[in-house]
């Protein structure tokens, strides 16, 4: 999948998520990184060290059942941030997480 960068306009935050032993959602920010009050609409997500399962239906994903989401591919997700849950395939994996607007 490639990435359209002329969706992103102003970079809003950085988070990395390293126990992904169970479904974990996102933190998304509510300051940008000036302190400015903010609402991400885009995000960009990285797995490193295994695959992980990805569901946004408010249903927990399993390590067997989800979106596949693989090692070092990187998933432009925009829509509603707070739904998105992620669970890992395998142990040791970080997930990199991006905020856009």
């Amino acid at each position: 999948m490639s990435i359209n960068l002329k969706a992103i306009t102003s970079r809003l935050g950085y988070e990395q998520i390293t126990n992904l032993t169970s479904a974990v959602g996102l933190t998304v920010p509510h300051r940008d990184v000036n302190g400015l009050s903010c609402k991400p609409t885009i995000a960009i997500i990285i797995a490193a060290g295994s695959p992980v399962r990805w569901r946004d239906d408010d249903v927990n994903p399993t390590a067997s059942i989800g979106m596949p989401l693989q090692d070092a591919v990187a998933l432009q997700y925009d829509g509603d941030l707070t739904k998105i849950k992620f669970i890992e395939t395998s142990p040791g994996t970080t997930l990199n997480i991006s905020y856009y607007a």
